[in-house]
């Protein structure tokens, strides 16, 4: 059996606006899309303990989290009607303010984005073995739990 072709998602820091922007500029000659929704998490600065959270390291055994990336892809389109989907997430340091994923749907109907994007996020959140580190203002840290 051949072997699946799996797209590395990741990029060393904040995905910048400019990135996102000429991601989306990319499928204006695409004229069979009429929907497309974008989820962009960002770095909360989140006070837990008394501590203001100033950023996350991310770190990621990357080879498995591509592939449950991949897996996670492949799923939406086998349910959902979409032409395309790009998903990107940030290993190393991220500022509060800044963006750590990036996913982009699209599709010929806004009703299929709106869907797909939804499941995509939610199973991203569960099934991707993404680690952060939450740093604070203090220099300590603790290990991000996703919810």
């Amino acid at each position: 059996m051949e072997k699946p072709k799996v797209k590395n998602v990741f990029i060393q820091g904040a995905i910048t606006p400019e990135f996102i922007a000429k991601a989306i500029a990319k499928h204006q000659t695409k004229t069979q899309i009429g929907a497309h929704d974008i989820f962009l998490g960002q770095v909360r600065a989140d006070e837990i303990g008394g501590k203001k959270v100033e950023g996350i390291e991310y770190s990621a055994y990357e080879e498995m989290a591509n592939l449950k990336f991949h897996e996670i892809r492949e799923a939406a389109f086998k349910r959902f009607n979409l032409s395309c989907m790009h998903i990107y997430h940030s290993t190393g340091i991220v500022k509060t303010g800044e963006i750590c994923l990036f996913v982009f749907v699209s599709s010929p109907h806004r009703k299929e984005v709106f869907e797909a994007l939804h499941d995509v996020v939610e199973e991203i959140k569960k099934q991707v073995p993404v680690f952060g580190k939450e740093l604070f203002e203090d220099d300590s840290y603790q290990w991000k739990v996703n919810t």
